[in-house]
């Protein structure tokens, strides 16, 4: 699919095509969910249907998780008109800090950190990351958050995969992705029909 295409219906996750895969070996997540963030039509209707779930609920401030979430969160904060949080890698911010070591989907020992200063107690936080595979990077998060006193409205993400990780917060927040059910175990098996339509060198026709 080129990135200027928009299809007619656009059926539920129709954008999810857009998605390309790694090309470059295990080292490398195994696709990149970014491409569609250059389709104008397909991240509105990701915005959308992540906010779907939590429509009439209360929230006060959007976070995103570094560094891809980033982009969907500030999304997200700007269409309900809230404020923006960026939870970090540990380094790069330069005030007093709050911090949580986690692992990430490659089993790798890394620390996330937010200022120290954004959240007071019973504030409602959306917590948004591009993709949660394990869900350890979500799970550091929401401890940043709970233990400061606020409280995760909820958690959203383009997918949040069928692993033990991602079950358990299922299980224990509300949640929202992108993905059909019947699209599910595609997702699962890191794996999607799509790939096999994909051209790299294809540009935005």
């Amino acid at each position: 699919m080129d990135l200027k295409h928009v299809p007619d219906p656009r059926e539920q996750g129709w954008y999810l095509g857009l998605m390309a895969p790694n090309v470059k070996g295990p080292s490398f997540a195994w696709l990149d969910p970014s491409r569609l963030y250059c389709h104008p039509q397909a991240l509105q209707d990701c915005v959308e249907d992540l906010l779907q779930t939590f429509q009439g609920d209360p929230i006060d401030l959007v976070a995103g998780i570094d560094a891809m979430g980033f982009i969907l969160g500030a999304a997200i904060a700007h269409t309900l008109q809230k404020g923006f949080l960026a939870i970090r890698k540990a380094g790069h911010l330069c005030v007093k800090t709050l911090s949580k070591p986690y692992k990430d989907y490659q089993a790798r020992e890394k620390v996330m950190e937010m200022r120290a200063d954004a959240i007071s107690p019973g504030l409602r936080i959306l917590l948004v990351d591009q993709w949660v595979e394990t869900g350890g990077t979500m799970r550091s998060a929401i401890r940043l958050v709970e233990e400061q006193g606020g409280l995760v409205a909820g958690i959203a993400a383009i997918c949040v995969e069928d692993s033990e990780g991602g079950l358990w917060l299922k299980d224990h927040y509300k949640w929202a992705h992108c993905v059909p059910p019947k699209l599910m175990p595609q997702f699962n098996a890191h794996q999607l029909d799509s790939f096999q339509a994909f051209n790299p060198n294809q540009g935005p026709q």
